[in-house]
């Protein structure tokens, strides 16, 4: 692929020095507000009007610059448009060569022009970020929300590229007409999948995948994920990953995560029995079911440190484990034991590998393929969640062999121990492990992009007028020194607490909230079997169909959420909506008439569960754009603070279930349902406090 080289950039920038954001200006105005501020010289409104202003100027130089040179490209495209109409009518293959030659090298300049935006939108988005650090107030959301929407905007041809498309569609027509000497008449209109295999078209095409913002429904899958993006990935980075990348082993990687989310739910509809046939209450159905989460909590952090150093290893040592732990699940039944069943669903705990699964579709798979491997790792768990319980329907028998009991509350676990010993081999088999030496180009790699942004960030900042006082000089050098400690500070975090540490307010409200979508749903799902059974007389199977019907519900709620729903309103609109709707079918769950009927719990439920997808997906991906880059890498990042959070949730909503039933069957439902309506009300409060954040 061709790829635009440290050289080349350098080169560009210093030859449109003049046209770049004048970063270091910025900066220097950005310290001058606060100092006035400090010594109360300075109203917050006037800053806030003089540095729009500014910020105004810089933005309509960048945009005059980038229009001119558009109409450069367009004059070229269109002279050359009149050379291919003649070369069609002599069918000339030296000239057609030469032509394909000649559009090539524009694209190269196109390649260009790209990177001239991409880092002049980078250099807005710092300072604008610079600004509400120093300021403690949100200018970005002002500035955006009143520029970014008016109908002569120009911060739109920055952030949304108006124009480029265009060019980019003229040039890959014509090259993939001239490809194509014998004349077949196919359109890349007609077949958009046929574009040509040119490598500038395909650094064309990653470059305006890097800028473009999609809101449609494979990006908003991926986001849904939580694998955070770098802000800037390199060419180099991407080749090893490249290399890197073995497709039986993503399938591999995909298949753990399907298989876990099965056996996370599979127990679901039979846990309240299984706990009775051992003697014990049916609320130790909450036990049962959030023993597994408690043990997730540990095994997401020494799982997401192993995959530092291997991902073939940690996976076999999860497959045993779960394998160990169904069987031991299965065995608790003759064995009359609920402490081996508690230790069998442990185990499924310490066998989780989600950390690994999330972080092998960011290190191993190429970043134009990243986000599809991030969508079917949502799709995969979707579709887990829904066969769990639709698998435990089917598995409604009662035979003994070699004296073992066979039946609907065993069988799930013989099942999964089944579906795990296969799996261990395909994986001990197929799965390619990632080599050392290629783990360590991508370090090698990720330390030569930083390097690169340092000097890309110290080549748009130098100022425009370089006959600067020295007074002034010896300004900036302390403004450059932060800079540079800036730099020092994006390297991975090497514990929680300093994790902790980055999270902004609203980033901890939307964990929080995070947390409250989790406890609503593992207090819906892990008591369904119990309240369904006390208060409707349901089998094991016509829960495991409601839990069914209930997991079928994810993907076309997401395909409606990220095909249509987030086009026409911001993502944080949608979010305060969910959380209300959350907390509307929270209230209608609640057991006020006598006597509780079907429709009421089938209604409210379907509610909570659907508004709360939506709430999980439209917050993960906020989260993945506003939280620090420096947990989108290492043992201790944003994944596994969501996957904590979460974890956490279920934890307390299973053991909420099971001290609630002391105080008896009849009051099992409406004192699950109190914390769970506190959580939402507390949750939305947290979000209309930093709404005008969320952006």
């Amino acid at each position: 692929m061709v790829t635009f080289g440290k050289t080349l950039r350098q080169k560009q920038i210093q030859e449109w020095q003049g046209y770049y954001v004048d970063y270091k200006l910025l900066k220097r105005k950005v310290k001058r507000y606060v100092e006035q501020i400090e010594v109360s010289a300075e109203n917050p409104e006037n800053v806030m009007k003089d540095f729009s202003r500014i910020l105004d100027k810089q933005i309509e130089k960048i945009v005059l610059f980038l229009m001119e040179q558009q109409g450069e490209l367009a004059r070229r495209l269109s002279g050359l448009g009149e050379q291919h109409d003649s070369l069609i009518q002599e069918a000339d293959g030296i000239k057609a060569s030469e032509l394909l030659e000649a559009y090539r090298n524009v694209a190269n300049d196109l390649l260009r022009l790209l990177f001239f935006v991409e880092m002049n939108a980078i250099a807005l988005r710092k300072i604008l970020k610079k600004f509400d650090k120093r300021f403690g107030y949100q200018f970005t959301n002002y500035y955006v929300k009143t520029r970014a929407n008016h109908p002569y905007s120009q911060l739109r041809q920055v952030f949304k590229h108006v124009g480029i498309s265009a060019v980019v569609g003229t040039i890959s027509r014509n090259i993939a007409d001239l490809q194509d000497l014998h004349g077949c008449y196919t359109s890349i209109y007609d077949q958009p999948g046929l574009l040509p295999l040119d490598p500038v078209i395909k650094s064309i095409k990653a470059a305006v995948d890097r800028l473009m913002d999609s809101t449609d429904f494979l990006h908003y899958l991926g986001k849904h994920a939580f694998i955070i993006p770098d802000e800037l990935s390199s060419s180099s980075e991407d080749h090893v990953a490249d290399d890197r990348y073995h497709f039986l082993s993503l399938l591999l990687n995909l298949a753990n995560t399907f298989l876990y989310m099965v056996n996370t739910y599979i127990i679901v509809p039979t846990a309240d029995n299984y706990s009775m046939n051992l003697g014990a209450a049916a609320t130790v159905c909450g036990v049962i079911i959030g023993s597994m989460a408690v043990a997730q909590v540990f095994s997401s952090v020494y799982f997401s440190a192993w995959s530092n150093k291997s991902y073939v290893k940690p996976l076999l040592f999860s497959t045993i484990v779960l394998l160990i732990g169904n069987t031991l699940y299965a065995l608790a039944f003759d064995l009359n034991s609920i402490y081996v069943l508690l230790v069998g669903r442990l185990f499924c705990g310490l066998g989780s590998a989600r950390a690994i699964n999330r972080r092998y579709i960011s290190d191993c798979v190429p970043r134009n393929l990243r986000m599809k491997a991030s969508a079917a790792f949502v799709c995969a768990s979707a579709l887990g969640m829904a066969c769990g319980p639709a698998l435990a329907c089917l598995l409604q028998t009662n035979f003994k062999m070699f004296k073992l009991t066979f039946n609907e509350v065993t069988l799930p676990g013989w099942v999964m121990a089944f579906a795990w010993l296969l799996y261990l081999f395909w994986l001990w088999i197929f799965f390619q492990e990632p080599s050392n030496e290629n783990k360590e180009n991508k370090s090698t790699a990720q330390q030569t992009m930083r390097s690169e942004n340092i000097f890309i960030e110290n080549s748009v900042a130098q100022p425009l007028i370089l006959s600067l006082e020295e007074t002034q000089e010896d300004e900036d050098r302390e403004f450059d020194v932060s800079e540079e400690a800036a730099e020092e500070s994006r390297k991975p975090v090497t514990s929680l607490m300093s994790a902790y540490k980055l999270l902004t307010p609203s980033v901890k409200v939307q964990l929080f909230i995070y947390f409250m979508l989790k406890y609503a749903m593992e207090i819906l799902l892990a008591e369904s079997s119990v309240v369904t059974t006390y208060y409707f007389i349901w089998s094991s199977s016509k829960v495991a169909i409601f839990l069914a019907c209930l997991g079928l519900t994810v993907l076309p709620v997401n395909i409606f959420v990220g095909s249509y729903l987030s086009n026409i309103l911001e993502e944080r609109q949608v979010l305060l909506a969910s959380e209300v709707m959350v907390c509307l079918g929270i209230l209608f769950s609640f057991n006020v008439t006598n006597p509780y009927s079907i429709p009421q719990y089938v209604c409210s439920a379907l509610v909570t569960f659907v508004s709360a997808e939506v709430l999980e997906g439209v917050n993960l991906s906020l989260l993945s754009r506003v939280m620090s880059s420096r947990l989108s890498k290492g043992t201790y990042n944003g994944g596994l603070l969501s996957t904590e959070a979460g974890t956490l949730a279920r934890v307390i909503a299973d053991g909420t279930i099971t001290l609630a039933g002391y105080w008896g069957m009849s009051r099992l439902l409406n004192i699950t349902l109190l914390p769970s309506l506190a959580i939402c009300i507390c949750s939305i409060i947290g979000t209309c406090f930093t709404y005008n954040s969320l952006y």
